[in-house]
């Protein structure tokens, strides 16, 4: 049993980095009907700005752990988020109105370019994250214990998905959002200003993508220059999971592949637990394509 509660926790724990990373896909779908493929390593960077700025101020010399956590992901959530309204500007902008194929083939060369940045500047081997940085503490739940890391990152992943999903259903800026998604023509004729919806959904799915980064660099403790392409394909995965464009469906899809990959790799095999999840989305591309929740789609009439 305590065996089976460690998977558990540890899969919802992961499951919620893939939620926050999802949630970046499914929005830039939702709005512009892209998939943007350089995401993931825009979660990337934010791991590696958390290192440099933990590294470079030097904040674990005068802060407690739990205040050097809450200022570095204040920090990376603001630094890629502007680099997400830059690659907006840059790459998707300029494409808007030429052909699909367009933005994807840009989006794929941000991505390249991404990671050729950085593995110039920081090199092609592993970078490792202090390991003080976070008190490995043991709480204990139903007299089972869990990493207390574990359980603040699973918190962390819940609050800002539902703040997220609160921001977007209960304000004005999210009806914004959610009309540009349904029909871009019709939002503007009722004064929308499209392009400025479009650049804020860059910066909140960017800024959650770094969010995650920092959250597998504290947890995993390592990082490399490759690591937004698998973590991208797997967050992809959950946003298909759970319906592409649908902000719910994100989250229920990463959470749900986190705990698919935590208990095929404790009770199948570890080696072929990325296996076993890109299975899952075969089988719901089969079964259900729209995803377990559907896709948001404007209803016709």
């Amino acid at each position: 049993m305590e065996f089976f509660f460690q998977q558990l926790t540890n899969g919802l724990a992961v499951g919620g980095i893939y939620a926050l990373i999802a949630l970046g896909y499914t929005m830039v779908y939702g709005v512009l009907k892209l998939i943007n493929f350089a995401h993931g390593d825009l979660f990337m960077i934010g791991a590696y700005l958390g290192l440099t700025l933990l590294t470079a101020l030097g904040l674990a010399d005068y802060l407690s752990p739990f205040c050097v956590i809450a200022l570095l992901a204040v920090m990376v959530l603001i630094l890629v988020a502007i680099l997400g309204v830059v690659l907006e500007r840059v790459a998707y902008r300029p494409l808007r109105q030429a052909h699909r194929l367009s933005a994807v083939v840009s989006a794929l060369g941000a991505s390249i370019f991404f990671q050729n940045i950085v593995m110039l500047i920081y090199g092609a081997k592993f970078q490792v994250y202090p390991h003080d940085l976070m008190p490995r503490t043991v709480v204990h739940i139903f007299g089972m214990p869990v990493p207390l890391i574990r359980i603040l990152i699973l918190l962390a992943s819940v609050v800002m998905m539902v703040a997220l999903y609160t921001f977007i259903q209960r304000t004005k800026v999210g009806t914004a959002i959610r009309a540009a998604a349904i029909d871009q023509g019709a939002a503007r004729l009722m004064g929308i200003n499209v392009d400025r919806v479009i650049a804020l959904v860059f910066v909140i799915g960017p800024a959650l993508g770094g969010a995650a980064g920092l959250m597998v660099g504290i947890y995993y403790g390592q990082i490399n220059f490759t690591m937004g392409w698998i973590y991208g394909l797997k967050a992809f995965t959950a946003a298909i999971l759970g319906g592409i464009g649908n902000i719910p469906g994100a989250m229920v899809g990463g959470l749900m592949l986190g705990l698919i990959e935590a208990f095929a790799a404790a009770y199948l095999s570890v080696a072929w637990k990325d296996a076993f999840a890109f299975c899952v989305l075969i089988l719901i591309l089969i079964v259900r394509p729209t995803g377990l929740l559907g896709e948001r789609v404007a209803e016709k009439v």
